[in-house]
């Protein structure tokens, strides 16, 4: 079958807008339609994150755009009034989608019918994906989509996007819709509204013709007259967002709306409520002809609900997930872990034979392949955090999880839809940050954004867990549960200091009033797990990328800070007594008992030689002249040196104290990486003692800097970017670093005089 054609030319490329209300499966069927063929970036201009997938069919070939989920088109933050100026074409490099895909949630038709009626209005085509029809029946609600097709003016096609169903028929009605001419819009405002809009339309453009073409600002950007919905918009959102972007700054254009808006008010028309009352009045219209309802009872999610959401046995609940999950991360990565380990370390030992001696040999077993495989490491525990997360946010939990936060955030001055950029924030700070543009008090805002990075992100995990497994005692009353309550506490410890940082923004640089959280519940089902795992590879992947980049350079550098200069007496002295040594080794004979002493002499050597030319390296002094600032903290210098090379990144402190504490030669019984570096993290002693640098209150001193600390570059351009000042990341960066060394000293000194 020949694509269909338009007026103008053979359709090759189409471009889908993908939209829909929250936790209507827009992702599922993204990449139910998608598959793999999609990528991650930014809208041209801004940080806000957008996915772009692509499809085949019928010699055709589909673009997706993933919009950021909404509940209307009345814009109240950066993200919806981004989702409207792309689906207008005010973007720019970025046209307007050939057609609109809304997905609607056939279980509640009526409040997803709000956002319908907006896109029939922008003169777009507009395709509408009935998703959830088997929950809908569930419920007892029986659609007549054909009907429902015909009242709306559109294609309508029930689909269940979890399992693939009705993607054919939805597919064949975007092809269509590609050559068809746009919906004519329902006419659901006063009369009087509408002439209003068109006068304002014609007097803005007059005043945006009569400004200064170099006036700079972009408001209209040049781009026609302000579309007819975008001027009710303007009429009836009073001083609302659409006001501030849209209007210049010239008293001019806002005397011309206040003009139109007065004037429908002694017409006794209330600017607040017509909308509201119009669409619901036309939705109310198209339900009563479409939808029947059969009698039933409770669902099971409401049954559910009453346990899960309730003050105290829901709280219980969550506390109960999230020990389980911090436990299965703790115990169920370890075998793929030393299956990576194991891995890692042959490879080592493979170049090892391959060169000879020397600074190529070093760098590349001791600086690349020992900085990146130590981190590495952490992989599947990782995985498995997102997996969780996956899941839990899938199946519907995530939001009952906020609704039960809410309480406690507001006490704080928060709502409870900063809950959820704190919990993306767990897997990572950029994208946890990027998600409080949902927020629409800019106040709240601000304050989500410069407490987010104090959520434990996954690149944390590896320096908990290293620390937890080298020192947190199993062989105590709570056996294998205390490494897990560690991890957890550690955890909990950014939540609770993030807490006390909001409440003292919100009640000194960011004043304001705590907001009302409106969240809808979704219904419960079972998550998908192709949609997880899609989310758990693309956040794998993105680690990869980052450990084969940022990872690998730190790790080369640190190898060269240490490396070099090299005190070539020092050097030839102990390599002297090593060969002396190994010719004593070798005139052995195998079955001889002496020579696992000569092999231990010839570790303790070498040990000695690597840390006498540690000392001489950059990094060694760098580390001698910062360990006065570190010592009250339990730390010796290299362990300052470590945390110092790793605030470009935190997760590459593993790699550096790979570099540093594993350059000596070690037992060649033990071929895990991990083992390796746990053995020098205990053997290590301070300088001319025999007392040992790590213990458990240094490695919880450590752990709970990391907590803490702001050691992320990437997190503070974030910062910067969606705060609008490089002031607040540089405010950032002070108040969490002096947080973590206060709470790190504090927790060295209690736990030395516990102990």
């Amino acid at each position: 079958m020949s694509a269909p054609t338009t007026p103008q030319a053979d359709l090759q490329t189409v471009s889908v807008a993908l939209i829909g209300n929250p936790n209507t499966g827009k992702s599922t069927l993204f990449n139910a339609l998608a598959g793999l063929r999609q990528r991650v970036g930014n809208y041209p201009g801004v940080t806000v994150e957008k996915r772009i997938g692509h499809f085949d069919y019928q010699g055709v070939q589909f673009a997706l755009i993933d919009l950021p989920g909404t509940y209307s088109l009345s814009p109240r933050s950066p993200d919806e009034m981004l989702v409207v100026r792309l689906l207008l074409g005010k973007l720019p490099d970025q046209a307007a989608p050939d057609v609109v895909l809304c997905i609607v949630d056939a279980s509640n038709l009526e409040r997803n019918l709000y956002l319908v009626s907006q896109l029939l209005e922008l003169g777009r085509p507009v395709v509408v994906a009935l998703n959830m029809m088997d929950l809908a029946a569930k419920a007892g609600v029986e659609i007549d989509h054909i009907k429902l097709s015909q009242l709306l003016g559109v294609p309508v096609v029930p689909i269940q996007a979890h399992r693939r169903l009705g993607l054919d028929e939805l597919k064949q009605a975007l092809l269509q819709a590609a050559s068809a001419s746009p919906p004519r819009p329902p006419e659901l405002f006063p009369q009087a509204v509408d002439q209003e809009a068109q006068q304002l339309i014609q007097k803005l453009q007059q005043l945006f013709e009569q400004r200064p073409s170099d006036s700079g600002d972009p408001s209209n950007n040049g781009q026609g007259p302000l579309p007819l919905c975008l001027a009710r918009r303007l009429l009836l959102d009073v001083g609302g967002f659409v006001e501030l972007t849209l209007l210049p700054p010239e008293p001019s254009f806002r005397q011309v709306v206040q003009q139109a808006r007065q004037r429908l008010r002694e017409q006794n028309i209330r600017l607040s409520a017509v909308e509201a009352v119009a669409r619901y009045d036309w939705i109310r219209h198209i339900v009563q002809q479409t939808v029947q309802h059969q009698e039933a009872g409770p669902s099971w999610t409401d049954r559910i609900d009453r346990v899960l959401t309730h003050r105290l046995w829901g709280t219980a609940v969550l506390a109960l997930v999230m020990l389980a999950v911090f436990v299965s991360i703790f115990s169920l990565a370890q075998w793929p872990m030393d299956w990576i380990d194991a891995a890692v370390t042959g490879l080592g030992q493979l170049v090892q034979r391959w060169l000879p001696p020397g600074p190529v040999r070093s760098l590349i077993v001791d600086g690349a392949i020992a900085g990146v495989g130590a981190v590495l490491v952490f992989l599947p525990q990782i995985m498995l955090l997102f997996l969780f997360v996956g899941l839990l946010e899938d199946c519907g939990y995530m939001a009952r999880a906020a609704f039960l936060m809410d309480r406690f955030m507001s006490a704080v001055g928060l709502s409870g839809k900063s809950f959820i950029p704190l919990l993306s924030s767990f897997a990572c700070a950029v994208p946890g940050i990027m998600a409080a543009r949902v927020i629409e008090n800019p106040r709240d805002r601000l304050a989500t954004i410069l407490v987010a990075p104090l959520m434990s992100c996954s690149a944390r995990l590896p320096v908990y867990t290293i620390l937890i497994a080298a020192f947190v005692p199993t062989d105590t009353l709570l056996g294998p549960m205390l490494p897990a309550l560690v991890l957890l506490s550690m955890y909990v410890l950014g939540v609770v200091v993030a807490m006390a940082v909001a409440w003292t923004l919100k009640r000194t640089l960011l004043r304001g009033e705590t907001p009302v959280f409106v969240m809808e519940l979704p219904v419960y089902k079972w998550p998908s797990l192709r949609v997880v795992g899609s989310r758990v590879l693309d956040r794998a992947w993105a680690f990869l990328k980052r450990a084969g980049t940022i990872i690998f350079a730190v790790s080369v550098v640190v190898w060269f800070l240490s490396y070099y200069p090299r005190d070539e007496r020092t050097e030839q002295t102990f390599q002297a007594r090593l060969d002396r040594l190994q010719a004593q080794l070798a005139s052995l004979p195998p079955n001889s008992p002496k020579r696992g002493d000569l092999q231990v002499r010839i570790s303790e050597v070498q040990a000695r030689m690597e840390s006498q030319l540690l000392q001489h390296s950059i990094l060694g002094r760098l580390g001698r002249w910062i360990e006065p600032v570190v010592r009250p903290l339990g730390w010796d210098w290299r362990l300052g040196c470590a945390v110092v090379a790793s605030f470009p990144a935190r997760e590459v402190v593993i790699s550096v104290m790979g570099v540093i504490y594993g350059l000596g030669e070690v037992d060649p019984g033990e071929s895990s990486s991990q083992n390796r570096l746990i053995r020098q993290l205990r053997a290590a002693v301070w300088e001319g003692t025999d007392r040992p640098v790590f213990n458990l209150p240094v490695a919880l001193s450590l752990m709970v800097f990391f907590a803490l600390c702001a050691q992320c570059a990437s997190t503070l351009v974030m910062v910067a970017k969606e705060s609008g000042h490089w002031g607040w990341a540089v405010f950032t960066f002070a108040y969490m670093t002096l947080l973590a060394y206060l709470a790190a000293l504090v927790t060295y000194q209690v736990g030395m005089l516990l102990s």
